[in-house]
């Protein structure tokens, strides 16, 4: 899945900010197919259950029949057409979502061999935020970190001190 760049700070920050947000014991209802990440969350007490692979702008029925305390969304909602849809379906009232941020010096990514793996949207965080808030969601924490790589030039630079990923805990407004 990685092609042997792992995600081990990514993951690290998401599994902290969960934890700080959402203490286990809960039941999670994760966006999007079973993931290397889905075992971090498990082995720190949570119950987890994943959508089945199905496309998220079409059919929803998965999102709207869960019975979770909480839905996670890592790196999700940029591939779809329309997350302003499933972010309403949810039934559950909070929501840990993350977003690889855009980046004014990259183009949008596209996988040129695999059609599911193409962001659509490229969000700045005031775009992620406003689109939670719409879709019925108060912002309650937020967390935004870098992601460096080992190449050279100026890309690279860039990206040691340019946030790329961007999480928020969210609750349904009432």
């Amino acid at each position: 899945m990685y092609e042997g760049k792992f995600p081990h700070k990514r993951y690290k920050k998401t599994l902290e900010f969960l934890l700080k947000n959402i203490p286990p014991p809960a039941t999670i209802l994760d966006l999007g197919v079973q993931n290397p990440f889905v075992p971090y969350m498990e082995k720190s007490g949570y119950q987890v259950t994943n959508t089945k692979g199905e496309d998220l702008d079409l059919k929803t029925e998965n999102i709207t029949s869960t019975d979770s305390d909480v839905v996670t969304a890592f790196e999700i909602f940029e591939h779809l057409l329309s997350p302003f849809t499933v972010l309403q379906d949810i039934k559950a009232d909070k929501l840990v979502a993350s977003i690889p941020l855009r980046l004014w010096f990259s183009p949008a990514y596209r996988s040129k061999t695999d059609p599911w793996d193409r962001h659509f949207h490229e969000f700045e965080d005031w775009q992620f935020d406003w689109l939670l808030e719409k879709a019925g969601w108060t912002i309650k924490a937020r967390d935004k970190w870098t992601h460096p790589v080992k190449k050279i030039g100026l890309r690279p630079l860039l990206r040691l001190f340019t946030p790329r990923y961007y999480i928020v805990y969210a609750e349904r407004k009432k």
